[in-house]
């Protein structure tokens, strides 16, 4: 498995092709709600297994903390640690921006995945794109 840095408009369309399966088409989040006017200036990463891509995710700085959002995983690759791997590339770019304080908004259901690295809930539930979140932070 290969997970980098969007660096070019097909790498980023792969990005969007992995979020638009998972969130648009699985979990029937509205695309103008899924593909929003922050992609321009966030950093996307995208993770591949045999140059296909598998999982993606996208990263901003937002009040002084590093936001890591959209992050999804096709569900054929699940389970396979690409989620970890994507998480994992994505703390080490926010280490190398000088960045300490991650925050991510995670829907309920994937709060043990983001627990067992790291991350602390911190917030209340509440609905994005109808979907139930908590806010969760790590120190990194």
């Amino acid at each position: 498995m290969n997970v980098k840095i969007v660096e070019n408009e097909k790498e980023l369309q792969d990005a969007f092709s992995v979020r638009r399966t998972v969130f648009i088409d699985e979990q029937n989040v509205p695309e103008e709600e899924e593909i929003d006017e922050l992609e321009n200036e966030a950093t996307h990463f995208a993770a591949y297994l045999e140059g296909r891509p598998i999982a993606a995710g996208r990263f901003r700085i937002v009040d002084g903390y590093g936001k890591v959002e959209r992050i999804c995983v096709l569900k054929e690759a699940r389970k396979t640690g690409s989620g970890k791997a994507l998480m994992e590339e994505i703390e080490a770019y926010a280490l190398a921006k000088g960045l300490h304080k991650l925050k991510l908004n995670a829907q309920t259901h994937a709060i043990p995945f983001y627990a067992r690295l790291g991350y602390e809930v911190v917030s209340e539930e509440f609905l994005d794109a109808g979907i139930p979140h908590k806010t969760m932070i790590k120190n990194i």
